[in-house]
């Protein structure tokens, strides 16, 4: 029986077949895994590619290449903005809401995601901001 549960697991849960780019950083976790029709994001940072080290230009500059980041990772492992059905934003100060949304609609010009915002402090690299994104490959 434990052996049907493992082969059922490895079915279900692959890991992305993508470059992993968190690995190369010497992160403690992946950039995304497919669990079946979905692929779950890590949060994303506004950290430049390959670096610890944020984007220049404030809640503007992060927002923008935190969603590049989405973007990057997405289209990476076969699918594009148009397939992401969920986010979470964390915001170090709620007040940078409507900014953040002036980028985050740039990136999902049709159809949105179904979306949750939360205030959030102590995120990593002193970020002003992280999102954590799923997308699906539901009639693919």
């Amino acid at each position: 029986m434990a052996r049907h549960w493992l082969g059922l697991l490895l079915v279900i849960c692959s890991a992305a077949w993508a470059e992993d780019r968190s690995a190369g950083l010497g992160l403690p976790f992946s950039d995304a895994r497919r669990v079946g029709d979905l692929l779950i994001l890590s949060g994303q940072l506004g950290n430049l590619p390959g670096k610890l080290e944020l984007a220049p230009g404030g809640l503007e500059g992060e927002a923008r290449q935190a969603m590049e980041n989405v973007k990057t990772i997405v289209e990476a492992n076969g699918l594009t903005m148009d397939d992401v059905v969920k986010c979470t934003v964390m915001l170090r100060d709620m007040n940078d809401w409507a900014a953040f949304n002036t980028v985050y609609v740039k990136y999902f010009p049709g159809l949105k995601p179904a979306r949750s915002a939360f205030g959030a402090s102590g995120l990593a690299l002193g970020s002003k901001l992280e999102i954590e994104c799923w997308a699906s490959y539901e009639g693919r």
